[in-house]
């Protein structure tokens, strides 16, 4: 696939990034490889579909108008060897118990939305990594190159962006594969259960949560006297971070019946705070994508910055196109955020605000491992929402780096878990995650602080 040449000025088409400066692109050394995998990679099927692109987008819409609640979760950055049916179900049994408790305690129907099926790219501070001496490209994604710090590993290999669109194919067939199978039955969470959890200090009070739902459900039927329709599955959708174009760009199509370009290699794609320049190929990318998208924003963003793109990305106020992710740190938030929320209102500016609370609270430790404490995360979780309520906008939901696996990346939490604790199961190869009772803590506390009336 030849990848298209120059556009007009202020035309789109799914190549015109490549006229933009394009930050947090690898150099692949092989012009030729990179055209072959590319054109490869343009035939193959897409990923999702575009009605399913269309329903998230209206439901993020409802979110909007606090109608829904959003829980967007997972990696920080997938692997391809975690793509096995056990990671991939523990994946998808924290967010759906997650989702559970929010369900419940919020009385409000949440979007299901996981960092997974493609987040194998990741933007890195500089381009090479040296270590003894010996620098060498620097890891950035299994979709890239591979992270074992050896010449071989660390060349960008266009290849791999078959092997994740192979690996995506996989972990969404089983995906799909265990939510028509039941897998999230309403009648049946226990189903969910993960196994290493059970002795968690969270356990019994999730499992009156379960009880009383399912009495709920058995009281509904009793009244209706037929089973309740849809309880036995649960819309889910997928994001990854819109990082490698090439990428994107070859999964991006036209579709029959309707109008624009989808990106099809994911439901909501989103760009970070690297890339999110006005002038910038990400943006230029984003801009013309039918898909409802995201951009992260941070404690250093100015209003205007967030209005102009606004102009580009969503001009014609169009509900759900457009998510905002704030991520400022627990310790500035208070300060930062308020700005930004007085200024979009008062232009009359429609987005969904999300709240992701990890980004802004990492730290290093003596020991050299990068964290984040339980304590902080929630506490910018709490503060989003009293911030929002006192500048009369809404919080629609948060954005977390989780996992189902019995990590300790995380420190604090249920368990009180230590520096100490990190070294007996750090798995992460970029970014500290929330462990199953962590990630399902946070879900109950925003329960809590939402009935507390803070």
């Amino acid at each position: 696939m030849n990848l298209p040449s120059m556009p007009l000025a202020d035309a789109w088409n799914p190549g015109s990034w490549q006229q933009r400066p394009a930050l947090q692109m690898p150099h692949y050394p092989d012009a030729q490889a990179l055209q072959q995998a590319l054109g490869t990679l343009g035939q193959l099927p897409p990923l999702v579909t575009s009605w399913e692109v269309l329903s998230l987008k209206q439901q993020l819409a409802q979110a909007q108008e606090g109608q829904r609640f959003v829980l967007q979760g997972g990696d920080c950055a997938e692997n391809f060897a975690d793509c096995q049916s056990q990671v991939i179900s523990n994946r998808l049994k924290i967010l759906l118990q997650m989702s559970l408790v929010l369900v419940h305690g919020l009385r409000t129907p949440v979007v299901r939305i996981g960092r997974m099926a493609g987040q194998y790219a990741k933007p890195r501070s500089a381009d090479m990594e040296t270590r003894d001496g010996v620098s060498l490209p620097s890891y950035r994604g299994d979709v890239v190159n591979g992270p074992d710090f050896t010449a071989a590993a660390r060349v960008p290999d266009p290849q791999r962006m078959l092997q994740a669109h192979a690996h995506s194919a996989m972990t969404m067939n089983f995906v799909r594969a265990l939510i028509d199978g039941g897998f999230a039955d309403l009648n049946h969470p226990e189903y969910w259960d993960l196994a290493w959890a059970r002795q968690s200090p969270m356990a019994a009070r999730y499992q009156q949560q379960v009880d009383a739902i399912r009495e709920s459900i058995r009281f509904m039927q009793t009244l209706s006297g037929a089973p309740i329709h849809n309880l036995n599955r649960a819309d889910f959708y997928t994001s990854h971070e819109a990082l490698l174009l090439p990428y994107e760009q070859a999964l991006t199509r036209k579709v029959p019946r309707h109008d624009g370009w989808f990106n099809l290699s994911t439901h909501f794609p989103w760009i970070g705070m690297r890339t999110a320049a006005l002038d910038g190929a990400h943006v230029e990318y984003l801009r013309g994508v039918v898909n409802p998208i995201g951009i992260k924003v941070g404690p250093s963003v100015q209003p205007d910055q967030l209005l102009r793109l606004i102009d580009v990305l969503n001009p014609h106020d169009e509900p759900g196109r457009l998510t905002f992710i704030h991520r400022m740190g627990a310790d500035v938030i208070g300060d930062k955020l308020p700005p930004l929320l007085r200024a979009l209102k008062a232009d009359g500016r429609r987005v969904l605000w999300l709240c992701d609370a990890m980004h802004g609270n990492t730290e290093s430790t003596g020991n050299g491992y990068k964290t984040r404490r339980f304590a902080n995360i929630r506490r910018e979780v709490e503060q989003s929402f009293a911030l929002h309520a006192a500048e009369g906008t809404r919080l629609g939901g948060v954005h977390l780096e989780l996992t189902g696996e019995d990590v300790t990346e995380c420190t604090g939490g249920a368990r009180e878990l230590t520096e100490r604790d990190l070294e007996r199961a750090y798995r992460s190869t970029v970014d500290p995650r929330l462990n199953y009772e962590q990630a399902l803590e946070l879900a109950m506390a925003i329960v809590d602080y939402r009935h507390s009336g803070r």
